[in-house]
């Protein structure tokens, strides 16, 4: 049974959508990370998958403070050194990462696993994302949308009865 939307994600994908992520674009890369080890995963479970993963108020919080931040560091509006380190996107600087590893947390190990492999290869909409276009800044957002498409992979591996049936000898 699906959980109604609350205001709250629907402003989340809003927003989402307007910093040109579809939950499509995020259902992808769910496919590119469990595609080998679901053998029925098709695009209609991965974007259901997604759209529990963003239906937790905490995903839904972090989302939308990561979001603001990189809209704050367009407009010059952080304080220094957080304005340049921010708009950099600075590789010692893990606040970004942090508040991505807060969502892929709620599913465990395998969530921690599918984030790491997927902020180092980059895949679909997240290439888009870390290019580091003049004026556009994703420093938090990268990191957000894999770590829910992280999520929403480990969930699906999570529910997949495919280990649990083999026999022990």
């Amino acid at each position: 049974m699906a959980k109604p939307t609350t205001a709250l994600k629907q402003r989340t994908i809003a927003l989402l959508n307007q910093r040109g992520v579809t939950l499509p674009d995020i259902a992808q890369l769910v496919i590119f990370l469990q595609k080998d080890y679901i053998k029925d995963l098709d695009a209609d479970l991965a974007l259901d998958s997604v759209q529990t993963v963003l239906s937790k108020r905490e995903v839904q919080n972090a989302v939308i403070t990561g979001i603001q931040l990189d809209i704050s560091a367009e407009k010059h509006a952080l304080l220094e050194p957080l304005q340049t380190i921010v708009e950099r996107d600075e590789g010692l600087y893990g606040v970004d990462e942090t508040m991505a590893l807060s969502i892929v947390d709620i599913y465990g190990s395998i969530g921690f696993t599918n984030y790491g492999y997927i902020d180092r290869t980059k895949p679909g909409i997240l290439a888009k994302l870390n290019a580091h276009e003049p004026g556009i800044i994703h420093t938090f957002l990268d990191d957000l949308v894999g770590a829910i498409a992280a999520a929403a992979a480990a969930r699906l591996a999570h529910d997949d009865i495919g280990e649990q049936d083999t026999p022990f000898h």
